[in-house]
């Protein structure tokens, strides 16, 4: 009975063989910690999603994306910020704008002055141009001057056309505009001369293209020179953005290029394309290779009419692509691919196809090939472009967000927009659709901008009588009549003949389009809206400002700030 109670040989409590246990012991201890972790890493392995940044975007994105409040446009994801829109409003001093004391006193009459009053006028003349920005100035109030153009001659004999460069002066942006004005000037028979008209925006046409090497006109004082020396985005220039092209085969065959091919990045979200894309120009300016970049986008169903993802979109409808290409090498890809047959074989280029994401652009540094291809499969989330700068490449290479802008013609609608109010407007976004709806998460939004609600919430915030802007996703503007007996009301369709069959929008992006008319998506709406709301005086928030509810849903107040 005893014996049969006895310990075994293998595990002796006996005194000789209690190093031996231990030893067991740990060995045994371990092994099983082994299996564990070899399960625990299996599971994680099997389990793992990187954070996708339209959903959870990493500490710096949403730095960048973000702002840091509960706003509605400012952190919203159907709308990306991009390099402008983090440029400090301060970069330039704004003291440095053009003040009336600043033009000098004429002195004597215009030089074609002698009394003939049906004489042309002479636009080149100095007390002319003295007297279109005095009478600028005094015009417009809400902007502030920091440029002129010389006049030149206008339709007739009355008229001169002139340029000039502004902001509005409560702008929050870094970025400059461009307006170009036709002036209508009488005379008297005493040489008095008189500006008795000033265009609308743009209708200076005779002064919107700049020669090459003139100057802009007025001699600015030493304290003026700063902005001279900064490169801004002037919204309102002429927009060249034709695709780059190799000079030679020599200078082909000398290059070194980046391409990323393939991947699950089509069609996400705008947040989720620029993310992976700017990826791509990090990792070719770290290597110091030109970008060979696909310019043909295909924009997520969330933007489009369809309802459904749609290909074929241009870079260059949402995207300064003008300013890209002076600021970093970027080639477009059919064009490439195209130089490359011609020449690989004969000069020996070479291509290295680099198939894994976790191989860094530190590891490619020291190549020589002519050609580095990162090929993308099909497996999301590891085939994702952004995938390439995460991990130990973040703290190395960094998202140059600074070179990307926002199409120029699409902010030129919006300062048309903004310049047909004046700049003399306060803006309100409204958010409801589909949230308005949802009861459950968002309990009383729809309650909260109903119009009554909304007379009520706005009395203390807009004085009555004030133009007002509404970005607004509700698609029945009629909602909204009954502010009009409190408020001047304006929303974006009220202004659809800029991007209409005869504007110069529609001319130049069915020309982008190889003649096909593009359509104002979603994707752009937001832009132009955001734009035009973030210009006005007052800006009144949907979830800062007119609800209680969160704008994630409910409970999530604190996390969305």
């Amino acid at each position: 009975m005893l014996s049969s109670l006895s310990p075994s040989r293998s595990w002796s409590f006996q005194p000789e063989h209690w190093g031996q246990n231990a030893l067991a012991l740990v060995g045994n201890l371990c092994f099983t910690v082994f299996v564990f972790g070899v399960l625990l890493f299996t599971l994680i392995a099997a389990t793992y999603q990187p954070e996708d940044p339209l959903f959870r975007p990493s500490t710096k994105i949403t730095n960048f994306l973000e702002s840091t409040t509960n706003a509605t446009f400012r952190s919203d994801d159907s709308v990306v910020k991009t390099g402008e829109d983090f440029m400090a409003s301060n970069q330039t001093a704004f003291d440095t704008f053009i003040n009336i004391t600043d033009i000098p006193i004429a002195i004597g009459n215009p030089s074609d002055c002698n009394g003939d009053i049906h004489k042309p006028i002479d636009c080149t003349d100095r007390n002319i141009f003295n007297l279109l920005m005095k009478a600028s100035i005094e015009h417009f109030e809400d902007i502030h001057f920091y440029r002129f153009g010389k006049p030149v001659r206008g339709s007739n004999g009355s008229s001169c056309d002139m340029a000039w460069r502004f902001r509005p002066n409560h702008g929050k942006t870094a970025a400059f505009y461009k307006d170009y004005r036709r002036y209508v000037i009488s005379r008297s028979g005493k040489c008095n001369y008189t500006v008795i008209g000033i265009g609308d925006y743009h209708s200076g046409v005779n002064a919107r293209k700049r020669k090459k090497n003139q100057t802009e006109g007025f001699e600015k004082p030493a304290k003026h020179a700063a902005e001279n020396n900064t490169s801004l985005p002037v919204v309102g220039e002429e927009v060249n953005d034709s695709l780059p092209v190799v000079e030679s085969e020599s200078s082909f065959s000398r290059g070194k290029y980046l391409i990323y091919s393939g991947g699950g990045d089509r069609c996400k979200s705008m947040t989720h394309y620029l993310w992976g894309f700017l990826c791509s120009l990090a990792e070719a300016r770290y290597l110091n290779r030109t970008l060979v970049m696909d310019l043909s986008i295909c924009l997520n169903s969330m933007y489009t009419s369809s309802h459904q993802d749609e290909e074929g979109k241009d870079f260059r409808f949402y995207f300064n692509f003008e300013h890209l290409k002076k600021t970093a090498p970027v080639l477009e890809k059919n064009q490439f691919w195209s130089d490359w047959e011609k020449w690989r074989t004969k000069d020996g280029l070479r291509l290295l196809l680099v198939e894994d994401f976790r191989v860094t652009p530190m590891k490619l540094a020291k190549r020589k090939d002519t050609v580095i291809m990162r090929k993308f499969g099909n497996v999301e989330p590891d085939n994702y472009w952004y995938r390439v700068c995460e991990g130990q490449t973040e703290s190395v290479v960094q998202r140059p967000w600074h070179i990307v802008w926002k199409s120029n013609r699409i902010m030129a609608v919006a300062t048309e927009i903004a310049s047909k109010l004046n700049w003399d407007y306060d803006s309100v976004h409204i958010v409801r659709g589909e949230k308005a709806k949802d009861k459950e998460l968002w309990p009383n939004l729809a309650a909260d901008t109903s119009p009554e609600a909304l007379l009520s919430s706005l009395k203390d915030k807009i004085e009555e009588g004030r133009h007002v802007y509404i970005a607004t996703n509700e698609p029945d503007t009629s909602f909204f009549d009954p502010l009009k007996d409190k408020y001047s009301l304006h929303f974006l369709n009220e202004f659809k003949d800029l991007w209409g069959e005869k504007s110069e929008w529609y001319a130049e992006t069915k020309k982008l389009n190889n003649g096909v008319p593009v359509e104002l998506d979603g994707y752009m709406r937001a832009q132009i809206d955001t734009e035009i709301f973030l210009r006005g005086k007052k800006q009144i928030e949907t979830f800062n400002d007119l609800t209680s509810d969160c704008k994630d849903g409910i409970n999530t107040c604190r996390a969305s700030t």
